[in-house]
C-alpha cells in the first residue's frame, strides 16, 4: 500500500476518548483505534471492565487513561474531559458508545426508566461532545463517531425508550455536522446490528431469535466485534474528512432487506 493511502487510515498522534470502553462494542472499537495508532482515554461506570482495557490497550503500544464515573451525571462530564486532557491531552476523537437497553414492555416503562435510558443514550453524547469540541477546534478539527442502532430506523419489541433515544441519536449526529463540521469537526454514526455485548445477552442466549436475526441478514450470519474494526477507524481517520452527518448501518445487510 502507497504512502498516501497508508497515511489516510494512520492515526498516529492522534487522541481519543471513548465512553461505554469496558466492554462489548465501546472497548471493541477504543481497542481498533489503539491499533491504529491513537491514544485513548477511556471512559464507563465499569471500573474492573475499565482496568482489563486498558490492559488490552496498553499491550498494543499506545498511551491510555480511564476515569470511571456515571455518565448520566452530567456535572461529571466536564471532569472527564479535563482528565482526558491531563492524561493524553485534548481528544480530537469523541466515541460514544455507552448505551442501555433496559428491555421492559411498554406498560412497566418508569419516568425512572425512560429518563435514564434517554440520558445515557441521547443526552450524554451531545453534552459530552460539546465538551470535546473546545480542544477540537484548537486543534483544527475532530472526528465523532456516536452509536446508533436499527432501532434508530424501526420499532422492536419491548424497546420504546431505547428506540426513542436511539431515533434521536441519529437526528443528533446530522445536526452536530451541521453545528461543527464547517470548522473541522466531521460527526457520524455507525448503527450495529446485533454483536455479543452485555446489551444483547437476552437475544444471545435465546438461539431461536438469534437464528432468526441471522437469517435477516443479507449476509447470513450475525456480527462479530472485529466487524466493528474497520469502520471505526474509517469514522476517526483523514480519510473520512468529506464524510459527516451520516448513520452508516453495520449490520450484514439486516437494514437493506
Amino acid at each position: 500500500m502507497s504512502d498516501y493511502l497508508t497515511n489516510l487510515f494512520d492515526l498516529s498522534g492522534r487522541i481519543a476518548l471513548c465512553t461505554g470502553a469496558a466492554s462489548g462494542i465501546g472497548r471493541r472499537m477504543a481497542w481498533a483505534l489503539a491499533k491504529a495508532g491513537a491514544d485513548t482515554f477511556l471512559a464507563d461506570r465499569d471500573g474492573e471492565g475499565l482496568a482489563e482495557a486498558e490492559a488490552e490497550i496498553a499491550a498494543t503500544g499506545r498511551r491510555t487513561g480511564t476515569m470511571a464515573l456515571d455518565l448520566t451525571k452530567r456535572a461529571q462530564l466536564p471532569a472527564l474531559v479535563e482528565a482526558a486532557n491531563g492524561a493524553l491531552g485534548a481528544p480530537t476523537i469523541l466515541v460514544n458508545a455507552a448505551g442501555v437497553n433496559l428491555r421492559q414492555p411498554v406498560d412497566e416503562i418508569t419516568d425512572e426508566t425512560w429518563d435514564f435510558t434517554v440520558e445515557i443514550n441521547l443526552s450524554t453524547p451531545f453534552f459530552l461532545a460539546r465538551h470535546c469540541v473546545p480542544g477540537m477546534k484548537a486543534q483544527g478539527g475532530g472526528h465523532i463517531i456516536n452509536v446508533a442502532s436499527l432501532q434508530s430506523f424501526r420499532a422492536f419489541a419491548n424497546s420504546m425508550p431505547y428506540g426513542a433515544s436511539k431515533g434521536g441519536i441519529a437526528q443528533v449526529t446530522r445536526a452536530m455536522a451541521e453545528a461543527w463540521s464547517s470548522q473541522g469537526i466531521m460527526a457520524n454514526a455507525i448503527a450495529p446490528g446485533f454483536f455479543p455485548t452485555k446489551l444483547t445477552e437476552p437475544v444471545y442466549g435465546n438461539p431461536e431469535i438469534l437464528a432468526h436475526n441471522a437469517r435477516m441478514t443479507a449476509i447470513g450470519r450475525n456480527g462479530e466485534l472485529e466487524d466493528l474494526d474497520g469502520v471505526t477507524v474509517f469514522l476517526a481517520a483523514p480519510a473520512s474528512d468529506y464524510i459527516t452527518g451520516q448513520v452508516i448501518p453495520v449490520d450484514g445487510g439486516f437494514s437493506a432487506k
